[in-house]
């Protein structure tokens, strides 16, 4: 089968494995990078925190959510939660 579809014997005997395992041979997702460090509950506590203070500065929001990341990080999660 590897000769047929030019390609290496251990990428067949992946793919079979992978059938086994899930019943598919479809590419299985591979999440690269970090884990990121502001997670869904510190998006909610952001998020309430500005309802209640739009005006908060990323530093005070930072210290108001007990969060241990960059500037940066806080206004990305804001950016893709379209508050900025």
């Amino acid at each position: 089968m590897a000769q047929r579809f030019e390609v290496s014997l251990g990428i067949v005997k992946k793919l079979l494995q992978q059938r086994r395992r899930t019943g598919d041979i479809a590419p299985q997702h591979q999440r690269s990078g970090r884990e990121p460090k502001i997670e869904a509950s510190h998006c909610r506590t952001m998020k309430a925190l500005l309802v209640e203070s739009p005006d908060l500065t990323l530093e005070e929001i930072r210290a108001a959510a007990g969060l241990e990341c960059s500037m940066q990080a806080i206004h990305y999660a804001l950016s893709r939660m379209g508050l900025t």
